[in-house]
């Protein structure tokens, strides 16, 4: 396998021009990837395989799955930008300068006087399954207005990509509907991670209304196993049949199923097919998606054509899996994003 056609050095960001979705009126010459959503603080257990409530203590760690993309893009030399908004205290401004030092244009992040900066409480119980405890009551990121949206950042995404929670509750669902429409005129490639939170939504209803409202709209997915099932309505999540009628649209160029330790599954128009994970001891599989999904967006915003190369997607995914393989070795999720030097490291040695 040919690592430096994984992922090409940062500095030839510098140098590269690449055409957005195939117009040639939109020419970016640094694949700058923006990220919208929320960005919380993830307080984890100090030992795991115990619930919340039998945790002795936590720590804290900065989260939020589109911030944890934004910064796993950048730990792996891309350009990332993160827009969401946090409280006016410590904690929001402790997030603002994690990005900052992690290189992430934190430039569209926005400061409310009035809200908190969300808070979530995270464990890994010892039949493997994640426990979360929301603090949104409303915190900040719900909080995002349509005026308050850098439209040039934006604008200047070859990527835009987002998740679901963002959808929940006004203002932030309209401001995350003009954001997507924006991008999507600018030329961006639309990413979606379903990332279902279903604490945070209503009821079920809701939240398979809220995912699937802009569902048609993008044209790069990742949902999970139970995700599927859910989105479905039960059905099986292994069955390509399943997958390929009733969530792959047809203005889809990708999606992506992440199946954890087994590694994940590509679809396209033209040709499917899973690749394998990286074999690793798990101590928290908290932002393992977000890593997953930062690793095979660097590569995208490298080459927008990517899935349409059945070899060369195949190679970028056998690197994201490794981006998510690495994430689960440590605590917290931002804290355990992988360099690129990192994840050749391992890739050497399989």
């Amino acid at each position: 396998m040919n690592l430096e056609s994984i992922f090409m050095h940062s500095d030839d960001l510098k140098d590269l021009s690449l055409h957005s979705n195939g117009n040639p009126e939109t020419i970016k010459p640094n694949p700058l990837v923006v990220c919208f959503g929320e960005m919380l603080i993830d307080f984890v257990p100090s030992i795991s395989g115990v619930s919340l409530a039998e945790a002795p203590d936590f720590k804290k760690a900065p989260g939020g799955a589109p911030a944890n993309v934004a910064v796993g893009i950048a730990r792996l030399g891309g350009s990332s930008a993160f827009i969401g908004k946090v409280g006016d205290d410590e904690f929001g401004h402790m997030l603002a300068d994690i990005l900052k030092k992690n290189k992430v244009d934190n430039s569209g992040m926005r400061f409310d006087q009035n809200a908190r900066t969300a808070l979530a409480f995270v464990t890994l119980k010892s039949d493997g399954e994640r426990e979360f405890m929301f603090f949104r009551n409303p915190s900040a990121d719900m909080l995002l207005h349509e005026s308050e949206l850098d439209l040039n950042l934006i604008k200047q995404a070859s990527i835009f990509h987002y998740g679901s929670i963002s959808l929940i509750e006004e203002p932030c669902k309209s401001t995350h509907l003009v954001a997507m429409a924006i991008a999507k005129k600018s030329g961006s490639i639309l990413s979606y991670d379903v990332n279902l939170r279903l604490p945070l939504w209503p009821s079920e209803d809701a939240a398979r209304q809220g995912i699937m409202s802009i569902w048609d709209q993008s044209d790069i997915i990742k949902v999970s196993e139970d995700e599927i099932t859910f989105l479905t309505g039960g059905d099986d999540p292994y069955d390509d049949n399943v997958v390929l009628n009733k969530l792959f649209h047809p203005n889809l160029k990708l999606l992506l199923v992440s199946e954890g330790p087994d590694g994940c599954r590509y679809y396209t128009k033209e040709f499917k097919g899973r690749v394998p994970s990286v074999k690793v001891k798990p101590v928290d599989t908290t932002g393992a998606g977000d890593a997953f999904v930062g690793g095979i967006l660097s590569n995208l915003a490298l080459d927008t054509n990517l899935y349409k190369d059945e070899a060369k997607l195949r190679e970028a995914l056998v690197f994201a899996n490794a981006c998510g393989a690495l994430t689960v070795t440590k605590k917290g999720a931002i804290p355990s994003m992988p360099t690129r030097d990192e994840v050749h490291e391992i890739l050497k040695n399989e």
